[in-house]
């Protein structure tokens, strides 16, 4: 994998934690799927409360009756990369949100990588 720097793309995939694909968490699958495309990161993120196109507002609050919170996923790589990426969201992604903007990368070091 090539070092990312500077001008990337930012892929946000806003979902619920209750979706899933061929019974499994759909954020999850989104994940693998990535990772096999060699985007160079994804990272899952669960929220504790939000609402959609269709304006049900689902909340952890402890008396609150709905279980399905927002999860996003956000992938950041080279623009063309992320582009090629798309084609599998349409298969995956049958309701939520998918929205692509353009990011400067500052930093990108894994573990074990010299500073």
């Amino acid at each position: 994998m090539t070092g990312l720097h500077g001008t990337a793309m930012r892929l946000t995939i806003l979902v619920g934690d209750n979706d899933t694909w061929n019974h499994k968490p759909l954020c999850s699958e989104i994940t693998r799927r990535a990772h096999e495309a060699g985007l160079a990161g994804a990272s899952v993120f669960h929220g504790i409360e939000g609402f959609g196109a269709s304006s049900l507002i689902h909340t952890s609050r402890l008396l609150s009756l709905t279980d399905n919170l927002p999860v996003a996923v956000v992938i950041v790589d080279h623009e063309d990369r992320v582009r090629d990426f798309l084609p599998q969201l349409d298969e995956l992604v049958t309701e939520g949100l998918v929205t692509l903007d353009e990011v400067e990368v500052i930093r990108y070091v894994g573990r074990g990588s010299a500073a």
